[in-house]
């Protein structure tokens, strides 16, 4: 049995999961919901809709990876793995280029 840090949560079976505790974040963190909205484009009306479209949780989970700070601040905030951010995120938004898949 894999065994976490008491800090740590272990990953979440749903991607769909870890990213619903991103939007809540944000959500609870108007300077840096505001920075989204501004960088996304996506109205806040919008965004209770937004929820299911795989595209919106891609970029959302996005905007969490482009900056290394912002992901920390999630982690710490929510006792999430980093790991099981970047697993989400690889879910939603696909293989890379540097992936080896094409």
């Amino acid at each position: 049995m894999q065994s976490f840090p008491k800090s740590s949560k272990p990953a979440p079976a749903d991607p769909q999961e870890t990213a619903i505790a991103v939007l809540a974040w944000l959500a609870s963190e108007p300077e840096m919901l505001s920075r989204f909205l501004a960088l996304s484009g996506i109205e806040p009306g919008q965004m209770r809709g937004a929820v299911n479209d795989p595209g919106f949780l891609a970029g959302m989970l996005d905007f969490l990876m482009a900056h290394e700070p912002t992901l920390m601040a999630f982690c710490a905030a929510t006792e999430t793995l980093p790991e099981t951010v970047v697993a989400s995120w690889q879910h939603f938004s696909g293989p890379g280029l540097d992936s080896g898949v094409f």
